[in-house]
């Protein structure tokens, strides 16, 4: 199994398999680290109580409780503001490197290859829109491992423990908690180390990312009334309030005294460090093998990504990560690696590009039965024996089937009549139907595949409607020349949400009208023998499978099943019939899950870089 949960398609039977997605690395030999304090563009010194001042009102900020709905704008601008306001009297201060980013990237082979990474049959070359990626140098067959990386050299939690920073972070609980967050400072004290041993590694990192939190007010505006908008405000919020809290933890601590950072740690800095560590970071097994840890993989975090299957994981025994060619790839085609299932709005938020080309795109649909219906304990009852919450975070995806088995198990059991409900509780075979749920082929009742469908018509028009722009609009507006790769990163994304709902708008009709005409003919209803079990097991097709014999959509496996009681709609309540609405995205509060961007399924880097 491979970190997502995926089967490995590679060969390395022996080996334990992760899901390992790409980063960017770096390298070089004696550190050009500049630190700007005067000169050009800086500020006049301030004073250490100042900016503590400063500090402190962002941190106060930034943990106040979650804002109503509809004012998490007006909390951003107010949050991006005060940040501002630090960056301006920060100004000159950041941590650079001077050159270009290319200029590392033969140090960089020269340290892998001297510390028993592969280097043979690949280089490092600039793919124009994609940025830096590998590149074959000889012909490489299909499943033919080409790369590996012994585990010396990467980043991981646990030799932050073994570094300078191990005496702060045996005493603090959020590090101990948040393995992003200990990456991020790993990264930023190795950085500013002129001795490091990843200096080769972290020099050819980009110097900035196309992550949201880089984003100018304008892009963030371009998103609202998306789905996304909502991870947007969130991911900068607790970006900022873990930066407040640390700076003033380094100022206070006593084991923080000898960290280079104590002296200068800017937003800046911080920002870059959670952007290098969202976009790269992967799980792979502790030394023991008996737990995972988190970690940054240098070179192999180079490949760019494309659909296809997990082919990287960890060998134990060898004690490094291997990677096999997705495809046959001729000298000088770029080599690609496959992310995993990300919808487009992970990979926007939490990577820095938009796939045009994802055939895993999905928005999100929260639904659930109301408590106040007359039918509700019977309709929960049944959900509850398919394994299904009666309020649940499900996915509409960009094709066909539009909807999971999970979410035809629930919209049937939603719209069943009272009789209906009976008869998959205490009629002839109840339990055996209950495998039938996720179905296509055993259709509760015609009028249940009428109402069902109709409903999921009507709702994702009535979602459309909700956006403050036509796809037209998008469209138009991606056509203009001078359009920012930010701007246009927002309106790409937010076109892909409503393409995806005008799909399932379209599909619904489609499978309304079917029904229709099945009723009109008083076609034969098929009927479920228990002889079929064998088909709803064996299938390879997901309407097939039995509801209770698989772990729910994607979206529910990655996030957990998000499970409420008020009904939003694009950030605002609304009423629906008797089902609650969509939720565009649920307000995170937890620091962990902005800088992870990946929960159990972390795809790194950035395409455009």
């Amino acid at each position: 199994m491979d970190l997502n949960g995926h089967k490995s398609d590679s060969l390395l039977c022996d080996s334990v398999f992760l899901l390992l997605s790409r980063p960017s690395s770096t390298m070089g030999k004696k550190s050009r680290v500049k630190t700007q304090k005067s000169g050009s563009g800086a500020n006049t010194v301030i004073s250490p109580k100042e900016m503590m001042n400063l500090i402190s009102e962002l941190l106060q900020k930034c943990s106040s409780a979650a804002p109503s709905a509809g004012k998490e704008w007006d909390e951003y601008i107010q949050i991006r503001s005060l940040v501002e306001k630090i960056r301006k009297k920060q100004k000159g201060l950041s941590t650079v490197f001077e050159g270009n980013r290319e200029d590392y990237f033969p140090d960089l082979m020269s340290w892998a290859q001297e510390n028993g990474a592969s280097c043979d049959g690949f280089a490092v070359a600039n793919f124009g829109t994609e940025g830096y990626g590998l590149q074959a140098t000889r012909d490489i067959k299909a499943e033919e491992l080409f790369l590996w990386i012994p585990r010396k050299m990467l980043m991981t939690v646990e030799s932050a423990q073994n570094s300078l920073l191990g005496p702060l972070y045996g005493q603090d609980r959020i590090m101990q908690a948040m393995g992003n967050v200990t990456l991020a400072l790993h990264l930023l004290c190795e950085r500013a180390n002129p001795s490091s041993f990843w200096l080769p590694y972290i020099r050819s990192l980009p110097q900035e990312y196309d992550t949201p939190l880089y984003y100018q007010q304008d892009d963030v505006q371009l998103l609202l009334g998306t789905q996304a908008v909502q991870d947007v405000l969130s991911q900068y919020k607790n970006t900022a309030r873990q930066y407040a809290y640390f700076y003033k933890l380094l100022q206070t601590h006593p084991a923080a005294s000898k960290l280079p950072l104590k002296d200068s740690f800017t937003f800046d800095d911080y920002r870059w460090a959670v952007s290098s560590v969202m976009t790269r970071q992967n799980q792979i097994p502790t030394e023991d093998g008996g737990q995972v840890t988190l970690a940054l993989i240098p070179l192999w975090d180079m490949c760019n990504h494309t659909n296809g299957l997990i082919t990287t994981g960890y060998n134990l025994e060898d004690d490094r990560c291997e990677c096999v060619a997705l495809q046959d790839y001729k000298e000088n085609e770029q080599i690609y690696i496959f992310y995993g299932t990300r919808s487009n709005a992970e990979f926007v938020i939490h990577n820095g590009f938009f796939f045009q080309d994802n055939a895993h795109d999905r928005v999100k649909i929260k639904l659930g039965v109301s408590k106040s219906e007359r039918l509700y304990a019977m309709k929960a009852e049944v959900l509850a024996r398919a394994g299904i919450p009666s309020s649940c975070v499900f996915a509409l995806h960009c094709n066909e089937p539009p909807i999971s088995a999970q979410l035809l198990a629930f919209l049937r059991v939603f719209c069943m009549t009272e009789e209906e409900l009976k008869d998959y509780l205490l009629g002839d075979g109840a339990i055996n139907k209950i495998f039938t749920l996720g179905n296509s082929e055993f259709p509760v009742s015609w009028e249940n595949e009428i109402k069902l469908w109709t409903f999921l018509e009507n709702r994702a028009s009535l979602l459309l409607k909700t956006y403050k722009t036509t796809s037209e609009d998008d469209r138009s507006f991606l056509e203009k020349p001078d359009l920012s790769l930010h701007s246009r990163l927002a309106v790409q994304l937010r076109l892909a949400e409503k393409q995806i709902l005008e799909k399932v708008s379209a599909s619904g009709r489609e499978k309304r009208l079917h029904f229709q005409k099945k009723l009109e003919e008083g076609a034969p209803l098929p009927h479920f023998e228990e002889s079929d079990i064998a088909l709803l097991e064996n299938s390879d097709t997901d309407a097939k499978l039995p509801i209770i014999l698989r772990k729910l959509e994607e979206v529910e496996e990655r996030d957990g099943l998000q499970v409420e009681e008020e009904p939003l709609l694009n950030g605002e309540k609304v009423g629906y019939g008797t089902v609650e609405s969509q939720e565009v995205s649920k307000d995170q509060t937890e620091d962990e899950s902005e800088l992870s961007a990946n929960r159990t399924e972390d795809i790194p880097k950035e395409n455009s870089e």
